[in-house]
């Protein structure tokens, strides 16, 4: 835990706390590179209630400038939410940790003229300055990079089921068509969305249709097999379609069994076998004489 203190620097950010808001709001507004009302607006107000915030954990903490330490839990949720609102709101991590490095240059200022009688406590002052921004820049960086890591990886979640949809072709009939490669995580959320609408509607026939599948090697079949495996455990019976020459040369050449599977070339086709499994029969209406 460090042990690093600051005896100065609250007395001196609320001596001079209007100029230095402008001074740190001015440096924040040149940084800004979505100049609108409101995004001013919101920055001006987060400034405004920081600073105090500073004061109060100096003061709390008698000086010590751990962040870590519970005289700074306000700061650091202030600093979490703030950071979280930049990164829904699109903005970089450079211009999310601007939010405090920008800071360090007019406290510098009011801290040579504020102690411009005493230079060795002006260094000192000034390295614990820079020490502590330093770490609530770093604050946001980290904070923000999480989050930026936790939206991506839910944006990931949201286009692997978008893009394994099942569709309901007809009565005991479902299609799943893919498209793009198979891996293990795409392979779960496609075997889940099948077995859940197997359920819903009690179907008996899902044709797997990969004719957007740009490759299939050993583990890409390998995952297939699971999810029709998956699938007969549920009930249903599983076709192939999409095979396209290339990928049947490929399926044999790796040896991959799948005798007992039904594969066609097109989904066309392997509808027509769902229907005559089910029963069911298309027509063409008559022509009117």
């Amino acid at each position: 835990m460090s042990t690093e203190k600051s005896m100065q620097l609250a007395t001196i950010m609320t001596q001079y706390e209007s100029a230095l808001l402008e001074g740190w709001l001015s440096g924040l507004m040149a940084r800004l590179l979505r100049r609108d009302k409101s995004a001013e607006a919101e920055l001006r107000q987060q400034a405004a209630r920081f600073l105090p915030m500073v004061v109060q954990a100096l003061e709390k903490g008698n000086g010590n400038i751990d962040i870590e330490a519970a005289a700074w839990d306000e700061v650091r949720h202030a600093l979490t939410e703030i950071s979280q609102a930049r990164v829904r709101q699109g903005f970089s991590s450079i211009e999310t940790a601007s939010f405090i490095f920008s800071l360090k240059d007019p406290l510098f200022q009011y801290l040579r003229t504020a102690l411009a009688d005493n230079p060795m406590l002006l260094i000192d002052e000034t390295a614990a300055t820079s020490s502590l921004f330093d770490r609530l820049g770093l604050f946001t960086v980290e904070v923000y990079q999480k989050t930026r890591e936790q939206v991506i990886l839910r944006q990931q979640q949201e286009l692997l089921e978008l893009s394994t949809p099942v569709v309901q072709l007809w009565e005991g009939v479902l299609a799943l068509p893919l498209i793009g490669t198979l891996d293990s995580a795409r392979t779960q959320v496609v075997m889940e969305n099948l077995l859940q609408k197997i359920v819903e509607t009690s179907a008996s026939i899902a044709i797997i249709d990969i004719t957007g599948v740009p490759t299939v090697d050993t583990l890409v079949a390998q995952h297939l097999l699971k999810t029709i495996a998956a699938a007969r455990l549920m009930g249903a019976d599983c076709i192939i379609s999409g095979i396209r020459p290339q990928i049947a040369q490929t399926i044999v050449h790796l040896g991959v069994n799948l005798d007992d599977v039904v594969t066609k070339a097109n989904l066309a086709d392997a509808f027509l076998v769902a229907l005559k499994r089910t029963g069911s029969t298309i027509s063409k209406p008559k022509s009117a004489d």
